[in-house]
């Protein structure tokens, strides 16, 4: 009933929004669950009673989700069974000659309970999903924030880190003057020295001949100090490698709400009994000794989105060496619903 899987279904399946995301509006994930339930189509080959039978149970299953508390399947439930037999089921070939007691039936539950059920649900979805993304939103604008705030803290260390190099930059150019200076007096006095050295021995030479010229290389004293001060790009400290700094690291993201949805599609867990197929061999053998078939419908109740076997149903039937059929399929149905009971399978021996 459910259509199958291709490639280009796949391919709109993943183009279509995630009813899970958070980030999307209230009314665009409602619609996501929507298109979930408009996702059936009718075969020609298969009967309608067949399927009126199946929307019987259909409903069953939507009423547990409901009752469970868990609305997403509970709407996608009740949009299909809506689909089917508002939609397709009409164009079916057979329709308009299929008149069965399940047809009135299903007419009765479309208009008492499938529509008010699905509007109330899409009211109670539109409602929690209007919290989810306020929250998602209070949270986005947190995230913001703490970014904002991380950036302006890291601009201010910035702005440190620059102001202390630029300090250190002056006052390494400052004590480098000073050295200089104290250079140049130290120059200046040795000149002094020696020029109130050579004073007396000019005064000693009445004739004026053989002078003798005590003064020392006027450059010397310079070249020294230049030759015992390292180069400026070597004395002063690489400005560039500043001490580390610690940076506070981003935060980890927290945009996605702490939402478990439950599953809407895909199998689902069977529970049985362990001796179930011991027992029905028990109650088979004596057909089974004179090679006749004997078939058994499995039934049960779906709970907490699981099946779990409670019963096994077996029909009145014709059958040979290589055939089993079910008759009086009414009185089959009518066990079942008086149950309250889901067709999960079926058992046979040979």
């Amino acid at each position: 009933m459910d259509q199958p899987f291709t490639v280009n279904s796949l391919k709109k399946l993943a183009a279509m929004p995630d009813h899970t995301d958070v980030s999307l509006s209230p009314e665009e994930r409602v619609r996501a669950l929507s298109k979930l339930g408009c996702n059936i189509t009718v075969t020609e080959d298969i009967t309608p009673r067949r399927y009126f039978r199946s929307g019987v149970e259909m409903e069953r299953m939507a009423s547990v989700y409901l009752e469970e508390g868990n609305l997403e399947n509970a709407f996608v439930l009740y949009n299909k069974f809506i689909t089917l037999f508002v939609e397709k089921l009409p164009g079916h070939r057979d329709y308009q000659q299929c008149a069965i007691p399940e047809k009135q039936d299903i007419m009765k539950k479309l208009k008492e309970i499938a529509f008010p059920r699905t509007d109330e649900l899409k009211k109670d979805l539109l409602k929690k999903y209007n919290i989810e993304y306020q929250e998602y939103l209070q949270s986005k604008n947190k995230y913001k924030a703490e970014i904002l705030k991380q950036l302006e803290h890291q601009s201010l260390i910035e702005a440190e880190r620059k102001r202390v190099a630029r300090m250190r930059q002056q006052q390494l150019e400052s004590e480098q003057f000073l050295f200089f200076e104290d250079q140049l007096k130290k120059q200046e006095l040795a000149r002094g020295q020696m020029r109130s050295q050579e004073t007396p021995a000019l005064a000693e030479q009445i004739d004026g001949s053989a002078l003798s010229c005590l003064s020392a290389p006027r450059n010397s004293a310079l070249l020294n100090v230049f030759a015992d001060q390292p180069p400026k790009s070597e004395a002063a400290p690489d400005a560039k490698h500043s001490p580390p700094v610690n940076r506070a690291s981003k935060p980890a993201a927290a945009l996605s709400a702490a939402v478990h949805n439950l599953v809407v599609e895909g199998l689902r867990c069977v529970v049985l009994s362990r001796d179930l197929c011991h027992r029905f061999l028990l109650l088979a053998e004596s057909n089974t000794l004179r090679g006749i078939e004997t078939c058994g419908i499995l039934c049960g109740k779906l709970t907490h989105n699981e099946f779990t076997i409670t019963h096994v149903i077996v029909p009145k039937q014709s059958a040979g060496p290589d055939y089993c059929d079910v008759e009086n399929v009414e009185e089959l149905f009518s066990v079942q619903d008086q149950h309250g009971l889901l067709t999960l399978g079926w058992i046979h021996v040979e």
